[in-house]
């Protein structure tokens, strides 16, 4: 059931430095103009803060346009950023979605033509070597869905590299070790065969990205996302650099962005990729990109984490996708419901996050 509001359509908010989101505080408004009931959802909040108050952390939820519950722990406030790790990945899908939107128009640097089949090593800079010929094969489509046989966590591939005479771009294209001794230089599987949570793969996508658009990704994404939606205080980190490939903007990690500003990421995508009537992100990308991407893992997008058939959240709503980082970092949005939590800082990576949106779906008074 979707909840829609008459006062919340059409509704986006102010840039925070210009008052941000509207916030709802007195219960009975909170019961009005949204399904939610306060009491029961203070309740959930108490149980959210047994686990996370001894970190830094912070969680907002809103529904129908409006903020009607935050919350921030140990010495941080509406205002903070905080670093929320493979979150990142989501907003580097998104670039890519624009970028491929672009390719439709014509309007790409040099005309390029780009697209989900389109081999990605095609558009390496000539002076990167391919360390596997298999590499080859893979495409864009690949690297974006996780599927691309480069190695990632499962080898202990992580997109971190292990002393001074190797940097980030370096490790991802397989050229030296990471902190774990592992090497990227070889696949272990044919593209398209093998899922493998990659952070090299993600990695791939930022020197592609450049490459094409002639643009960093946090540049890009500046321009046609955070200043139309109004984030201000985000910041991207870009890696590289100096005698290593680079720098180029951090593809799989390196964003840092308040849990307020986060959420306004979350309603954009929930309103199809439009604010203020403009068509910010493409909304075919977005149906795209947060619907399963394959068969391997159908439960993963395009850089997004799915609710296929309630498999991945069972018992939570089907339409529910999520960007999601390390240390329980997440960004829910689910449109059946109107419906964007936001819960990012540090904590632990184990945890009850169905408890946590199951009780704040169980507050409303239509459960």
């Amino acid at each position: 059931m979707k909840i829609m509001n008459p006062k919340s359509d059409n509704y986006f908010p102010q840039p925070e430095s210009n008052g941000g989101w509207r916030f709802l505080k007195d219960a009975d408004e909170i019961t009005d103009l949204t399904s939610m009931n306060l009491g029961k959802l203070d309740d959930v909040i108490e149980g959210y803060k047994f686990f996370f108050d001894t970190y830094a952390s912070g969680i907002a939820i809103i529904q129908n346009g409006h903020l009607i519950k935050e919350h921030y722990s140990f010495m941080t406030l509406p205002g903070s950023r905080f670093d929320v790790w493979s979150c990142t990945k989501s907003f580097t899908g998104i670039a890519w979605g624009l970028l491929l939107e672009e390719s439709r128009q014509g309007t790409l640097p040099n005309n390029a033509q780009v697209d989900l089949e389109s081999p990605a090593y095609s558009f390496l800079p000539d002076n990167l070597k391919v360390s596997d010929k298999r590499k080859e094969n893979i495409t864009i489509g690949h690297l974006l869905s996780m599927t691309s046989g480069i190695a990632g966590e499962d080898k202990l591939a992580f997109g971190i590299p292990t002393n001074i005479d190797c940097g980030p771009f370096e490790h991802a294209l397989g050229y030296c070790e990471n902190r774990y001794g592992k090497k990227t230089d070889s696949l272990i599987a044919e593209p398209g065969t093998v899922w493998d949570y990659s952070d090299p793969a993600i990695a791939h996508l930022s020197i592609l990205f450049k490459s094409i658009m002639k643009q960093e990704i946090h540049e890009y994404m500046q321009e046609k996302v955070f200043s139309p939606i109004g984030i201000e205080n985000a910041s991207w980190d870009v890696l590289g650099g100096g005698q290593f490939i680079g720098p180029h903007t951090c593809a799989h990690i390196g964003l840092h962005i308040s849990a307020r500003e986060l959420a306004r990421f979350g309603y954009l995508l929930m309103n199809q990729g439009f604010w203020e009537g403009k068509a910010v992100i493409p909304s075919w990308w977005i149906d795209v990109a947060t619907k399963s991407s394959q068969n391997l893992n159908q439960n993963y997008g395009y850089t997004f984490w799915v609710n296929t058939g309630g498999t991945r959240w069972p018992g939570l709503p089907k339409d529910m996708f999520a960007l999601e980082g390390y240390n329980s970092n997440r960004c829910y949005v689910i449109p059946s419901e109107n419906l964007v939590v936001v819960r990012v800082g540090a904590g632990p990576n184990q945890w009850n996050e169905q408890s946590l949106i199951g009780g704040i779906l169980g507050a409303s008074r239509l459960y």
